[in-house]
Order: structure tokens, then C-alpha cells, then sequence
């Protein structure tokens, strides 16, 4: 395997191959599906694949020979989660209890992707409604982490960020609710982007629509800033999305950080757990930054306990799809989903609306926070990828001690944050620091997050 594999390549390398006529879409892709033939039937990252993706490549192939490409993304292979529609496809979200009808359109980031030209090769695996960190589900089993088959690649984008560091395509969206993007980029090396909350329409909606947003994951920072361009498209399905914003997100984004205030944080409302190599690994991030020329200090934001807010709005979500499922198919779902939803389920309608005040107020809390810091620096995860073939004992405890205790907060406050590899601990397992920054200043998350990988270059993509 060399790195003139175009399977290897970013997706600024095959765009500038394509337009010198070096290489073509239909090449590249069958590079993709070669790998995917060899590789998925143990790393199982697809939900369904394309039968079209070969004439669309044949399609863009036939714009690129004509120099009249769709768009910025024409002819790069991308795959979508299974909790968002692709015309044609059934939108089956992991689990058993789903309809197999296809969906009769495409979500709004989908539809952006299709726009500039890009190639869906297949959607990839999800834990069952997005509920979890582990990355299995009911409907399609277990899939594996390229970089040890013996562990998880996280989730609940676990087929995201499988296929991302298997390289079965450049770009993948993931959508993220509590860490589901950042979390499996984490584990498997990759680079996973939450936008700001309304960044990137959604629709439809799903369990967790009030803190969840979809997002790129990719091999390089510049890679998902391109893809960010095409999936932040406004689209009058979600009320909530922002309007359009003129601009390339590669604008400003190798600027770096000299000159910028950035806060070590350790605590985001309470204790979070991280092991020894995960505490180096935040440090060698802090220095680098400092090298770079920012000013690093460590800081605490003064968070109320995050635990409380998002286990109340987690158990909430997962109680009324248990609910929404008909009553004879629900000893089908994950059996986590309907523990935590028996156990959350009874909140009232007060304890929900506490919950919900206590979300603005951390969201207050970082917007103060972020006047005197342009950047956060955190962990991502507590520890490296742990085993894929692991039970699911008390999600409730698991959520904040072993998922997802660094990411779910900023879902909370609805901030940009972003998962950056910074090498391989011992095990020879990926590990990754967080950069985030205020609501809407995704251009600083991007600058912070560029000046990193410059700083380490992320991890070569796993010998399979």
C-alpha cells in the first residue's frame, strides 16, 4: 500500500487530482470499494451500500472531462449515518423495531453533500438510536475499531468513525448528541466536528433534537471544513438552522494561535475521569498550543453539575421513544434503552424544567467564560477505545464515567467543539484532546483544532 492509493487520500488530494485530470472519480471510488470488499466484513461499518455509487461516479467522471464540475465536492466518496435519510434507502436508526421503507428524501446535510457533487457510497452503523457510546446495535452486531478489531470504535457514529479511520471514503457525517461524533474520531484518530447547534439543519428530528447537531468527521481538519461548507446549508425543514453564512470554513483556518487566550479545563461541573496517558496527552495539547504562541492557562469555567442536567434530558429522550414504540415490538430495542428510560421515565414535568434551566444557565456560564478565552482545551474521552465485545452494565454510571463525561456539556451550552488526534498511547490506540469554542465562533474551533494536528500530524491510517 502506497500513499498514491487514492483510497489513502484526503479529499483535497482527489479534488486536485481530478482537476488535472490525474486521477478520476470512478478510479478513486474503486480504490474505496476495494478496501471496503477486503475490510468491512470484520470492521462492519455499513448499515447498506449503494448500488448507484459507481454511476455517480461515472457521472462526475463525465463533468470533470468536461471542466464543468457540480461542485466542491464533485466525485468524492462520502457515507451518512443511519439515523439520516438518503432518498431511496430505508432509514432504519439500528434498530429491529424500524420500518424498512425507504425515505422519499434526502436530510438537509445529505442534500447539501449531493449538491456539491459528492458520492454517497453507503450509510453507516449506528448504536440503536444513537443512545450509547459502545459501538453496537440490535440490527446490524458489533462493529470494530480498524485499529484493533478487538475493540470499539465508539459511537454512537461507531460506522462513521470506523469507515473514516479504515478509509472507506474521506468524509462521513456523523450526528452528535452527547459526544456520538466526537467520541468514536477520538477512539478511532479521526477528526470529529460538532458545530454550533444550528449550524447544520436538521431533519428530521430525532430522540435528542434539542441538544443534537450533525457534523463532519474526516482524516484531516481542512478535509472537514471543506465538508462543512456543503452541509451548512439553510434549509427550511428546521426551524432552528441559522441562516446561510457566506463563507469557506478553510477561510482563516491556518492562522494559528499566536496571541490567542486558551483555558486548560479539567472540570466541567464535576470530576470527570482520565487515565495517565490521557492526562499526557492533554498536556503535550497544552504545550503545543503554548509553542504556537497562544496563552495557556488553566481555568474553570464554573459549570453547575452537567451530570444532573444531561442524564435528565438523556433519560427524558429515551423514555419517550420507548414510548413511541408500539408496545409488542419493544422487547426488540437495546435493553439499556428501556433501563435507562424506566429509571428517568417518571421525572416530572417541574424536575424537567429544572433540568432545562440549568442548561441556560451553563450555556451563560461558558458565554462568560468565553470572553476572556478565545479557546477550551479538554480531554475527549477518559480512556483510549475499550473492548467492542464489552456489556452494557449501568448506562446511567457509564454515561459520565466511562463515555461521555468530557463531550455531553458542551451539547448543553450548544457550542462548536471538535475531537483532534494527538498520536497513540502504548496499545498502540489512538488518544485526542477537544477544542472548543463559543456558540457560533466555529472559525476559532477550527483554527485551534488546525494548529493541533499541525503540531502532531495525525496518526497514519492502521495497516489492515
Amino acid at each position: 500500500m502506497t500513499q498514491t492509493d487514492p483510497a489513502l487520500m484526503e479529499a483535497e488530494a482527489l479534488l486536485a487530482l481530478y482537476a488535472r485530470r490525474a486521477l478520476s472519480p470512478v478510479e478513486a471510488l474503486k480504490a474505496v470499494t476495494e478496501r471496503i470488499a477486503r475490510m468491512n466484513p470484520w470492521v462492519n461499518a455499513f448499515a447498506a451500500l449503494n448500488p448507484r455509487a459507481l454511476q455517480q461516479a461515472g457521472e462526475s467522471e463525465a463533468r470533470w472531462a468536461a471542466g464543468r464540475p457540480m461542485g466542491a465536492l464533485d466525485g468524492v466518496p462520502v457515507t451518512v449515518k443511519d439515523l439520516l435519510h438518503v432518498a431511496g434507502f430505508p432509514t432504519r436508526r439500528g434498530s429491529r423495531t424500524t420500518d424498512a421503507t425507504p425515505a422519499a428524501e434526502d436530510s438537509p446535510s445529505v442534500l447539501g453533500l449531493k449538491l456539491a457533487g459528492a458520492v454517497i457510497i453507503g450509510k453507516t452503523t449506528t448504536t440503536e438510536f444513537g443512545w450509547k457510546s459502545p459501538g453496537d446495535c440490535p440490527l446490524h452486531g458489533i462493529t470494530r475499531n480498524p485499529w484493533n478489531r478487538e475493540r470499539t470504535p465508539g459511537g454512537s457514529s461507531s460506522g462513521a468513525g470506523a469507515a473514516a479511520a479504515a478509509c472507506f471514503g474521506p468524509l462521513h457525517i456523523g450526528t452528535d448528541a452527547g459526544g456520538s461524533i466526537r467520541i468514536p474520531a477520538a477512539f478511532c484518530g479521526v477528526v470529529g466536528v460538532k458545530p454550533s447547534f444550528g449550524r447544520i439543519p436538521q431533519w428530521p428530528l430525532g430522540a435528542f433534537a434539542n441538544v443534537a447537531v450533525a457534523g463532519p468527521m474526516a482524516r484531516s481538519v481542512r478535509d472537514a471544513a471543506l465538508m462543512m461548507n456543503a452541509m451548512s446549508r439553510h434549509d427550511l425543514r428546521d426551524p432552528f438552522c441559522l441562516p446561510d453564512e457566506k463563507r469557506d470554513w478553510r477561510d482563516g483556518i491556518e492562522d494559528g494561535v499566536a496571541g490567542m487566550r486558551v483555558a486548560l479545563v479539567r472540570r466541567l461541573g464535576f470530576d470527570a475521569p482520565l487515565d495517565a496517558e490521557g492526562e499526557t496527552a492533554l498536556m503535550a495539547a497544552a504545550r503545543a498550543l503554548e509553542a504556537a504562541g497562544a496563552i495557556v492557562e488553566e481555568a474553570d469555567p464554573q459549570l453547575p453539575d452537567t451530570r444532573a442536567i444531561f442524564g435528565r434530558v438523556w433519560g427524558v429522550a429515551l423514555s419517550r421513544l420507548v414510548a413511541s414504540v408500539p408496545e409488542e415490538k419493544r422487547a426488540l430495542l437495546d435493553a439499556g434503552i428501556a433501563e435507562v428510560a424506566e429509571a428517568e421515565g417518571r421525572m416530572s414535568a417541574v424536575d424537567f424544567l429544572g433540568a432545562d434551566a440549568l442548561r441556560i444557565e451553563a450555556a451563560h456560564a461558558m458565554a462568560r467564560f468565553h470572553q476572556r478565552y478565545d479557546l477550551m482545551l479538554t480531554p475527549c474521552t477518559p480512556t483510549a477505545a475499550f473492548a467492542a465485545d464489552q456489556p452494557t452494565i449501568d448506562p446511567r454510571m457509564a454515561l459520565w464515567r466511562d463515555w461521555a463525561p468530557w463531550t455531553f456539556s458542551h451539547n448543553l451550552t450548544r457550542q462548536p467543539a471538535i475531537s483532534v488526534p494527538v498520536g497513540l498511547d502504548a496499545e498502540g490506540m489512538p488518544r485526542a484532546v477537544q477544542v472548543a469554542a463559543a456558540l457560533y465562533r466555529d472559525d476559532l474551533a477550527f483554527r485551534g483544532a488546525r494548529a493541533l494536528e499541525i503540531a502532531f500530524q495525525s496518526p497514519a491510517a492502521p495497516v489492515l
